[in-house]
Order: C-alpha cells, then sequence, then structure tokens
C-alpha cells in the first residue's frame, strides 16, 4: 500500500470515529434539506475537533452528491448568500484602518474582507475524499453560473483555493506509457481531447514505441486521476501534419536517434480546474526530462490545432471592413459554405493562397476586444515564450479539423535561449515572436492595415498606452 493510500484510509477511520460522535440524526429527518445543509455548514465553522470537524465535511459533502441539479443549484446561491464576510466585522475594521491605516489594522481588514465561505471550502476539504468532491463542485458552478452570473463571487473563491492547493510544489510529474495501470490508461483514451484516441490500438500506438511519450500531472489527494496529460513524438525533423504521427504505418525511428521533441496533444483533464494553469509548468518539466534522457535533442516544437480559425474567417468574409480580404477573397471564399458537399480537400487547395494570408493575418495582427490574440492556442503557447515557426496548410484532414480550422496547424518554437525574451515582449508588449516565414505571408499592404478586434468593423483596438508606445509591428 503507497502513503497516499495509507493517508487516505487513515483520514477515513478519524472519518468515521468522529461521525459516530455526533449526532446528526435531527438533521436527516428534517423536512428542508436546503435548511439541513446550511445548518450543518454553520456547525461545521463554529469549530469542532479535527475528528467531528471531519465527520461534518463528509456528511455535508455526502448529502451534497445526493442533491438533484436544481437542489445542487440552491446549494450554490445558499454559499453566496449565507456564507459572505462578516458584514459587521468588516465595517469595524474598514473604520479602523482609516483611523490608523497601520500594519495590524491592514491584518485585520484583510481577514474581516474574506468571505466565511472560503473557510467552509477549507474544512470541507478535510473530508477524506473533499478534493475530489470539491473540484466536482466547481465543474457544477462553472455551468450554473452561465444563468446566474451573480455565482462569478463563488466561483472566484473557489479559484482562489484551488489555485493554492493545485500549484506546482504539489503535483507529480508521472511518466504514462503501456506498464501504466489500466483504470488511469482508460481515462487517458477518455480526457484526451486533441487527436481522439480510437481504442486500445490507437493508444498502444501512441505510448508503446521507443520513438513516444506521454506524460501527466497528478495530485496526492487524486493519485488516479491526471490533471493535464502531453503526448510527444520523437522525431528526426520538424513534422508539418499530424498523420506524419499517427498514421499506423510509419516509420520508427531509435529514441536515441532523435534530433526534435514534438508536443502534439496537450489536453486538460478536470473541468472543475478550468483556468488554473498546469500546462506551462508540464512542457518545462518535460522538456527538462526529455533533455537530459536523450542530451541529442536540440529541438522542441508543437504541432497544434488553430481551432478557432474557421469561425474567424467567416466572419471575415462576410462583414465590410478591408483587413486582410479583398473583393476576390470573398467572393472565392464563398465556395466553403459548400464545404459539406463533394471532396473537401480538393475545395481547400484552390483556397490555399487565401489561407496563407489570412492565417499569417490572423496570427500576427488580429485581436479581440481585450487587445489579445484571438487564438486560444496560440495565447498559452506565445505566453510561454514560444516562437510561432510555421503555419501547415491541410496537415489535418479529420472532419472535425477541417469543420474547425480548415485543417491548419501551427508548430510553436521553445528555444530556450530566447523564451524569456519572448515571453515578456508577448505579455508587455503584445508582441507575438514570430519567424520570417510566417511573417512573408503578410503582405505589405496587408502588414499596414490597422489591428480589429474580432466582430468589429470600424475603430481598431487600442492596447494600454504604456503598451501601444512601445508595440511593434510584427510582421516585418
Amino acid at each position: 500500500m503507497n502513503s497516499t493510500s495509507l493517508l487516505g484510509d487513515l483520514f477515513a477511520a478519524i472519518a468515521d470515529r468522529g461521525r459516530r460522535l455526533l449526532s446528526l440524526g435531527s438533521y436527516d429527518e428534517q423536512a428542508d434539506p436546503m435548511a439541513a445543509l446550511g445548518d450543518l455548514c454553520d456547525i461545521l465553522l463554529s469549530g469542532r475537533g479535527e475528528a467531528s470537524g471531519m465527520a461534518l465535511a463528509r456528511d455535508i459533502l455526502d448529502r451534497w452528491r445526493a442533491l438533484d441539479e436544481p437542489s445542487r443549484l440552491a446549494f450554490s446561491l445558499l454559499l453566496l448568500s449565507r456564507f459572505g464576510p462578516d458584514a459587521n466585522r468588516l465595517d469595524r475594521a474598514i473604520e479602523a484602518y482609516r483611523s490608523n491605516p497601520s500594519a495590524q489594522s491592514a491584518v485585520e481588514l484583510n481577514a474581516a474582507s474574506e468571505p466565511r465561505r472560503q473557510e467552509l471550502i477549507r474544512r470541507l476539504n478535510l473530508s477524506p475524499d473533499g478534493t475530489a468532491t470539491l473540484v466536482d463542485m466547481r465543474r457544477q458552478l462553472l455551468a450554473q453560473k452561465v444563468q446566474y452570473p451573480e455565482l462569478e463571487a463563488l466561483d472566484a473563491d473557489f479559484a482562489h483555493l484551488l489555485g493554492s492547493w493545485f500549484n506546482r510544489g504539489f503535483l507529480e510529474l508521472r511518466a504514462i506509457n503501456w506498464s501504466t495501470p489500466a483504470d488511469i490508461l482508460e481515462k487517458i483514451i477518455r480526457y484526451e481531447a486533441v487527436h481522439e484516441i480510437r481504442g486500445w490500438d490507437d493508444l498502444r500506438r501512441r505510448l508503446a514505441p521507443t520513438d513516444r511519450r506521454c506524460f501527466a500531472f497528478f495530485h496526492p489527494r487524486l493519485p488516479d486521476e491526471p490533471l493535464i496529460f502531453v503526448e510527444v513524438a520523437l522525431t528526426r525533423a520538424i513534422p508539418s501534419a499530424i498523420d506524419d504521427l499517427l498514421r499506423e504505418d510509419r516509420l520508427h525511428i531509435p529514441a536515441a536517434e532523435a534530433t526534435t521533441a514534438v508536443f502534439y496533444s496537450i489536453s486538460n483533464c478536470q473541468e472543475g480546474l478550468r483556468g488554473i494553469s498546469f500546462g506551462n509548468f508540464l512542457i518545462k518539466q518535460v522538456v527538462e526530462d526529455l533533455r537530459h534522457e536523450f542530451p541529442k535533442l536540440d529541438t522542441f516544437v508543437t504541432l497544434s490545432p488553430v481551432p478557432g480559425f474557421a469561425a474567424w474567417l467567416d466572419a471575415e468574409r462576410r462583414s465590410d471592413r478591408l483587413a486582410v480580404l479583398d473583393a476576390g477573397d470573398r467572393a472565392a471564399l464563398a465556395a466553403l459554405d459548400t464545404l459539406g458537399e463533394g471532396d473537401p480537400l480538393e475545395l481547400l487547395k484552390t483556397l490555399q493562397p487565401i489561407f496563407g494570408r489570412a492565417a499569417a493575418f490572423y496570427f500576427l495582427k488580429a485581436r479581440d476586444r481585450s487587445g489579445r490574440v484571438i487564438d486560444p492556442v496560440a495565447r498559452f503557447h506565445l505566453g510561454n515564450g514560444a516562437r510561432l515557426e510555421r503555419i501547415n496548410f491541410l496537415a489535418d484532414r479529420s472532419p472535425q479539423a477541417l469543420k474547425r480550422g480548415l485543417g491548419l496547424m501551427v508548430n510553436y518554437l521553445y528555444k530556450q535561449d530566447d523564451i524569456e525574451a519572448n515571453h515578456e515582449n508577448f505579455v508587455n508588449l503584445g508582441e507575438v515572436a514570430a519567424s520570417s516565414a510566417v511573417k512573408r505571408l503578410l503582405t505589405a499592404e496587408h502588414a499596414r492595415r490597422p489591428i480589429f478586434p474580432a466582430g468589429e468593423s470600424s475603430e481598431p483596438v487600442r492596447l494600454p498606452a504604456s503598451s501601444q508606445s512601445r508595440l511593434k509591428e510584427t510582421s516585418t
């Protein structure tokens, strides 16, 4: 038995002992289960002993799991309304700080402003299965706040706490291979979000060969649940199509002969941890591990999808602005309305020159309403310090990739000497690091055209003045 399982069993035993010490029968008999849950949460916050606290936390979470969706929404609204900051204490702390803005009064103001539900969530995490249940609770909360935006405050509390509990210092990097336990391998198949794994044979082709690697982050409270994983191909060159890596009859090479590590799929596994970043740590750690194992590796790249390109291009061709498409381009792109008919590959091949210019504009010039690069995958890798190295036409010919990205894939290059400068320029200046080959896809005329937010057709987006004054043309 490993130490994690032993600790879990110990917590469960303590919770069972505490359950026997508590008298919760009256709460079982209450006609209003939501009132009972609220009362139990108040009792948990009142500061009982460790054993009884664990038992209460487990009882509350057991009751939450038994609720239907409307009742779970009611519980979220209860946490929001009933377990906010203590208003009287907060008023006193504000007045004290105004009267005497000392370090001590600032500490009290900070403590008084914290919602009571944050401490409640911490105590619920005492339950032996608390972390997993709270992650699931947050998954449901993300869906609930679409209809109830006021729940954003509750979500901020969850995100704050989960961000602390799942920081890099607590995460364990594990290699996933064909010897990994089957229950974890089943989850890798299920969680793969970029290139579908079509059963066990397909998974074996991705894990078993010597020129393939897979790594995942795990948390000690979720020992059998991958948080995020990356699939890696070891090759002799930068690939330009996903089929070169995944087809059944591909040529295998000895791993020791590889010079290039290709990150071709990164999948987040836990919806309840959305917004808590693991990917940047994962890539950097895997690069270090691979560099140590294979000293000949000197190139680290991705082969990444472009999931929003088709929707962006459709909006561009239907708008009346002159940003990247001229009248001839628009007329030619009207053929995309028949993409589902006949041979889509032949149609897309005729549009390749337009796609090249449009894709370069999409990455280098186009911005959303907040002034960010539009593509979320690009924001992730560019924010990590990578360089946009190459745009690959018809690199993924799967139906989903043709529909969402018109088959485009890109290579982001992680070059150790440039990562820090690329990251700083992207975050502080909005500058996209790109190869000369990508920049050449933009004509001089397109390079001079304004940067528009997605969906807009009038004024260009304005970056903050401090950044705007230093913003360089990334297309030259």
